[in-house]
């Protein structure tokens, strides 16, 4: 076997579709090959390398050669493993399951990231990719980054990997259906195998069944209990029966756009369409149930996963080709036992799937397995899924409240129990409260033209930062609009920390710095830094109780707004952490930032020492309230990519007299009148009715801007909204209304007013 090193553009280009993977940082894919099959690595970041073990089918290395490279010892990985955390742990774990010992890591093939391999294999092979490294503390930034494989081969249709070990699995062949039983606490996951494929999924209860009863998943109680007319699977999914009792659970979805209970297809709808005598789901659903006695029907209502259905204002159904890609899948767990029937819906009239029907793949894992709930996202259209995490806090966070929301790909607490987002919010203004912050995403920034690509990257004038400085700014494209705001640390001369809400500011970063041919690294840490906010008038108290320092660096009790400092928790031998003065929340503030292996006994340390002060814990309703009452803007809220920093509400991030270097979309937004802006500004609401982002603001009949946030404020007594509005309309005081139902038939009486709602000066965030 052979290693070939190529430059990135002579990378495999080949007619075979790859089956890609995303491994990342600190972990390892196992991969079994065929003759002839052939992998290409690359780095996400272009700055991550990765050790690779070839093993025989009889468990035996084998020594891939190479014109640069001979087996040596896997020294990243070494090092990982090394470690107590919990990076280590699970490495180890896994490659003891796969056999893998320590001997066999004395001969790896090592590369770096600049000769990350291309190879064909010719003989059967597993293949061990190892993306390791030592963990990062919070003072350094150096993080093991994500690696992406692209698996080439002649097979048909490459299932992606197992869960764990399936207790069965069956493919379910185009244009049929197959029943199966499934016990209590099983799980079962439904695999798109090419892509675009519909499954209609039907069940029975089996104890009902055995007594003559066919107790099925029921259409009403099912949607009245999600509360959506047209519930999409999802993980908080719970499908029921007729008495409102779960049946299943949806555990994990890689799609997130399915239809829930439409038919599945049958022959009148064939038919009406002209298509007499056509195969449809309901026939083969009959046939595959009439041995356990199911009487047949004209039409069986069903979850129709994969199904990509779009309901209109009006209610009207429409369809188109389905989001699901190869290797996509749903994951449910059955909560009793279970007749089930799956289907590869044989529809190829339409878009439903793709023109072209395709297998299903059904695999039942057994009830001793323990999957976490989790939903996909992408970044990019052309990478694989992403799945949900939980963060470093989620085990202190998790005993507090089962009230969790996925956001940016983390799980977030909404609320508390025992709490409550009115208590919690008070906690924050009048004592102090602790809220997991961990989704916010990290980047280190490192080279000798960081300083260079930030500037022209961000809208804030970065040349003026001093070492131990934050500052807060916009990122802009072209045409002035923001792809998102957040907060930027110099933690050195040529090293920076940008904090921000969505991932793609890395690949938005790394484009500008290889289109101006600069030398910069631009790397993701989030999974190595999570963070919480400790907010609150005795917010300062309590943090200088536990934070220590060295005779350099600046105590928590003189540290000024937007500086951070570096320390240890509870003295010189403590974990390390970093606490910055920053916040959302319109109070005195500090955010503290850790290792995740470190992030239960950070909690635990704060929560013990804020007891004596009333501390609370925040969840994400509450601090809706704070932001809004303190002015503070959100993604896809006040702002979005065609919405410019000062319509968003922060044109002081864009000094455009005292900046006189260029950055993205400078010309664009100096080219606007700003006599043209909108405005954004506070509405006063005289009213309980609700009101929502999205609800249009009117002058008499025409609209003349848009609600972007609301809320109760309990410190001004009254519903408050945040509106993106017409400047000449843009005056406190100006009295206007926001219109529902079409806006003609209910309207809501406001009056504008300047922000932020609460603590005008911002005195309390400064002092």
């Amino acid at each position: 076997m052979t290693i070939q090193q190529h430059p990135a553009e002579d990378r495999v280009k080949d007619e075979w579709i790859p089956r890609l993977y995303r491994l990342e940082g600190q972990e390892a894919l196992r991969l079994d090959l065929q003759q002839g099959d052939k992998i290409c690595i690359t780095s996400a970041d272009m700055q991550q390398g990765c050790e690779l073990l070839f093993i025989d089918p009889e468990g035996g290395v084998i020594e891939a050669s190479s014109p640069s490279y001979a087996c040596s010892k896997a020294v990243n990985t070494l090092a990982q493993l090394d470690q107590p955390g919990g990076s280590g742990l699970r490495l180890k774990a896994l490659l003891q399951a796969w056999e893998v010992s320590e001997k066999t890591l004395q001969r790896a093939c090592c590369f770096t990231a600049q000769t990350l391999p291309e190879f064909e294999v010719t003989a059967a092979v597993t293949l061990v990719v190892l993306c390791c490294g030592r963990d990062m503390q919070v003072v350094e930034q150096s993080p093991v980054t994500a690696l992406q494989i692209a698996h080439f081969t002649t097979a048909d249709a490459v299932l992606p990997l197992p869960l764990a070990v399936p207790r069965c699995e069956f493919r379910v062949p185009r244009c049929s259906a197959k029943s199966y039983e499934v016990k209590a606490g099983e799980w079962i996951q439904i695999i798109d195998v090419e892509g675009k494929q519909c499954s209609d999924f039907i069940a029975f209860d089996a104890a009902a069944l055995a007594r003559g009863d066919e107790v099925a998943l029921d259409a009403v109680a099912t949607r009245t209990l999600n509360g959506l007319t047209l519930p999409q699977p999802g993980v908080h999914s719970k499908l029921t029966d007729a008495q409102q009792q779960t049946m299943l659970e949806v555990v994990q979805d890689t799609v997130g756009r399915h239809d829930s209970f439409l038919f599945a297809c049958n022959s009148k709808y064939y038919e009406d369409s002209g298509y007499f005598g056509h195969l449809n789901c309901t026939e083969n659903f009959n046939h595959c149930l009439s041995d356990y006695g199911i009487a047949p029907r004209a039409g069986w209502p069903a979850i129709n996963f994969f199904f990509n259905t779009q309901a209109g204002d009006c209610g009207t159904i429409g369809f188109e080709e389905p989001w699901s890609r190869a290797g996509d899948y749903v994951l449910l767990r059955a909560t009793r036992d279970l007749i089930c029937a799956s289907s590869a819906c044989p529809d190829d009239i339409d878009p439903a799937n793709g023109w072209n029907p395709t297998d299903i793949h059904i695999r039942i894992y057994p009830a001793t397995c323990e999957f976490p709930r989790s939903v996909g996202y992408r970044i990019t259209p052309e990478e694989q899924p992403r799945m949900t995490k939980p963060t470093g806090f989620h085990s202190r966070t998790s005993t507090l409240t089962k009230q969790f929301t996925e956001y940016r790909g983390y799980w977030v607490a909404s609320d508390y129990q025992n709490y409550g987002a009115r208590a919690e919010y008070l906690a924050c203004r009048e004592r102090v409260a602790m809220i997991d912050l961990t989704p916010l995403r990290k980047f280190e920034v490192l080279g000798p033209d960081a300083e260079t690509l930030l500037q022209y990257a961000l809208t804030r004038n970065i040349a003026r930062m001093s070492v131990g400085e934050v500052v807060y700014s916009a990122v802009c494209h072209s045409t002035g609009g923001m792809i998102d705001d957040g907060t930027l640390f110099r933690m050195g001369q040529h090293g920076f920390r940008w904090i921000c809400g969505d991932s793609y500011c890395g690949i938005w970063l790394r484009q500008l710095a290889a289109e101006k041919g600069l030398q910069v690294q631009v790397r993701e840490s989030t999974d190595q830094i999570h963070n919480v906010a400790v907010q609150g008038p005795q917010s300062r108290n309590l943090l200088q109780q536990i934070i220590w320092n060295g005779e350099s660096c600046t105590p928590v009790s003189e540290l000024g707004w937007f500086r951070f400092m570096t320390g240890r928790l509870d003295g010189p031998e403590g974990i390390p952490v970093m606490v910055s003065r920053t916040g959302y929340t319109g109070e005195l503030g500090f955010e503290v930032w850790c290792h995740p292996d470190k992030a239960n006994a950070v909690w635990d340390r704060i929560w013990e020492t804020g007891e004596q002060y009333g501390i609370a814990p925040l969840g994400f309703d509450a601090l809706d309230m704070l932001r809004i009452e303190a002015g503070l803007i959100f993604a896809d809220h006040e702002f979005c990519a065609e919405t410019n920093p000062y319509e968003a509400g922060i044109g002081f991030t864009v000094p455009l007299k005292t900046k006189t270097d260029d950055f993205v979309g400078r010309e664009a937004i100096a080219a606007q009148n700003p006599a043209s802006r909108k405005k954004l500004v506070g509405l006063l609401i005289n009213s309980q009715e609700t009101v929502s982002h999205g609800d249009s603001v009117f002058n008499g009949r025409f609209p003349v801007g848009v609600v972007t946030s609301s809320t109760y404020s309990p410190a001004i007594k009254s519903q408050i909204a945040l509106c993106r509005i017409e400047p000449q309309f843009a005056e406190p005081g100006t009295t206007l209304e926001i219109g529902q139902l079409d806006g003609q038939r209910k309207r809501i009486a406001v009056s504008v007013t300047s922000l932020p709602f609460y603590d005008p000066e911002r005195t309390r965030v400064r002092s």
